[in-house]
């Protein structure tokens, strides 16, 4: 049975001096690691659903794989306090894997953590494709979509979500996390479970655009990325040379483009 992805929990609210006792939803989370051929990797902290997409899309979006069908099986195995995302790859995979094997704890708002070196963790990435070109008026109509198909975020106020966004058609496909990595690897997933056209849409993402996310949509070819909040100089360097266009500050009236502005209309 899947794990709840809220928790209510009595509380005490206090508003303009007085008090209330009431309870709250509160979102969860917990380890989940990531096992390759029965050989822990790492252990992230994480809302637990969705945790097969979460699987597939970090071993694509973290380069320990090349291409989806090296990915041979996802199995979850969940507990009361913990799961486990066993993975299998291709042979040649799992032992450059053991090369780099990564033994070590995620926060949840981490995302270089875990990785034993700085050449590890910084890893250059390819030129993206061409990809899509969107409009501003469609992009903040995106934007404007997002807020309701968050449904974890409606009830906790606490999550970060990854959408998918298909030029012409809208919203495809959504993701939550308490961690913003999190979602955009289960939303990676999501799409690549689907055998989606990863240069048919763009990433819409809750949270800040900080390197590691554009290092993400990079490596799987993902060629926009747009961000409700702010980005890193390390992020816009790292799109500059992926080719990859970086939006941030999206909100429904402006945004802001940092790097190769010609997908945005």
């Amino acid at each position: 049975m899947p794990a709840a992805v809220s928790a209510q929990l009595s509380v005490e609210r206090w508003t303009r001096g007085e008090v209330t006792h009431t309870t709250d939803l509160i979102a969860e989370e917990m380890p989940v690691a990531l096992v390759y051929h029965d050989v822990p990797h790492v252990v992230m902290l994480a809302t637990p659903a969705d945790l097969e997409d979460y699987g597939v899309g970090f071993t694509l979006s973290e380069g320990l794989v090349e291409r989806a069908d090296e990915i041979r099986g996802v199995e979850v195995s969940q507990g009361a306090a913990s799961a486990d995302v066993k993975i299998t790859v291709s042979w040649e995979r799992f032992t450059q894997l053991l090369k780099r094997r990564r033994n070590l704890a995620g926060r949840t708002g981490c995302g270089l953590c875990g990785a034993e070196t700085a050449a590890d963790a910084i890893r250059e990435c390819g030129p993206v494709p061409a990809g899509v070109s969107v409009t501003a008026a469609e992009l903040h109509a995106a934007i404007a979509e997002l807020s309701g198909r968050q449904p974890i975020n409606a009830r906790t106020g606490s999550v970060h979500a990854a959408a998918w966004v298909v030029p012409g058609a809208g919203i495809q496909v959504v993701r939550e996390d308490v961690g913003r990595h999190n979602a955009l690897d289960k939303s990676i997933g999501a799409l690549t479970r689907a055998h989606a056209d990863l240069a048919a849409g763009y990433m819409l993402i809750t949270s800040r655009a900080s390197y590691e996310m554009v290092q993400k949509c990079a490596t799987v070819g993902i060629s926009l990325l747009v961000a409700l909040s702010a980005p890193t100089a390390f992020a816009v360097r790292l799109a500059q040379r992926a080719g990859l266009t970086l939006v941030a500050f999206a909100r429904a009236d402006r945004h802001v483009v940092y790097a190769h502005p010609q997908r945005v209309k």
